[in-house]
């Protein structure tokens, strides 16, 4: 059966996780010995030779200096922070040496290592976190970084706000030796994939893919089994991958959650995958989750 570490994005990483219950004292000056640097800018990381971790040299650290930084812990023993510029002032850094590039053209393309990937999740989860958190969700004062970037207080309220991860359910629904995918109006043309959504407040995992698949396609869902996880930093999700069994099959699909839905066999499941369906039909990429779950399928 396909490893699902072996393909998958954003699952493997060698940071020692720096976290808010760890002290104060705990966080390296930006500028300790050895110091590493990741620089987001918008959507894009800098690059340089394969990487997007930087030596954190004055001209880098210059660049950074008044922007917001995180401590994320340590990389092979060296202290690593994740800083984010104003998008304009990431051309000043790119040149002959340096480029940049999105993270999710980065992960498809296999730009940096695997386990430089899951570091880079976690990067631009907490960066983008900052970014919509900079008042507090209790008084409404602005709000300030501590613990290396791992929590944000409030000096007005004396709040505490920790970052936050989202769940979302995504499933292959089988039927017989079928399976259910679909489609959304802004997936890439001609690419089916698992059906997927968020969990609601109170809600199982096992209800929450059954209250998705249904609302998607009107199909009844009997039972779930989960089968692994993926990091998600768009912005910071977690996707919970599942198998579900359909108790019926006709497809009523909802325009406002889904463009398309269809039940297909493995043979075409597996050449979606290979990338040689007839129709020109394709999965999404082998970084993805619902990749690994279509092959899954096609592996019995």
């Amino acid at each position: 059966m396909h490893d699902p570490i072996s393909t998958l994005g954003f699952v493997r990483s060698r940071l020692d996780r720096h976290s808010a219950e760890q002290p104060e004292e705990a966080v390296p000056p930006l500028d300790a010995p050895d110091t590493r640097l990741l620089i987001l800018g918008g959507d894009r990381f800098l690059l340089r030779e394969g990487t997007a971790i930087h030596v954190a040299t004055t001209a880098l650290l210059h660049a950074v200096e008044r922007t917001e930084t995180v401590f994320l812990g340590r990389w092979d023993g060296r202290p690593v922070f994740a800083a984010s510029i104003p998008t304009d002032e990431l051309p000043t850094l790119e040149g002959t040496e340096n480029r940049s590039l999105d993270l999710r053209s980065i992960a498809t393309d296999g730009v940096v290592a695997p386990e430089e990937l899951g570091l880079l999740a976690v990067a631009k989860s907490m960066l983008d976190w900052h970014g919509r958190n900079r008042f507090c969700a209790n008084c409404g004062a602005p709000s300030f970084t501590a613990a290396g970037g791992f929590r944000r207080e409030c000096r007005a309220c004396n709040a505490h706000h920790f970052p936050r991860v989202d769940p979302v359910v995504i499933m292959l629904v089988r039927r017989g030796e079928t399976c259910l995918l679909g489609r959304g109006p802004h997936f890439r043309p001609h690419m089916f994939s698992c059906l997927a959504g968020f969990l609601e407040p109170g809600e199982t995992i096992e209800d929450a893919v059954r209250r998705e698949v249904y609302e998607e396609t009107k199909i009844r869902v009997g039972a779930v089994s989960y089968r692994t996880s993926q990091p998600w930093p768009f912005p910071s999700s977690l996707m919970l991958g599942c198998v579900a069994e359909a108790l019926d099959g006709e497809i009523v699909t909802d325009p406002a959650e889904i463009e398309d839905a269809r039940w297909f066999d493995r043979e075409a499941v597996s050449a979606m995958l290979a990338g040689t369906h007839p129709d020109g039909i394709l999965s999404p990429p082998p970084m993805a989750i619902a990749h690994f779950l279509m092959r899954q399928f096609v592996e019995g």
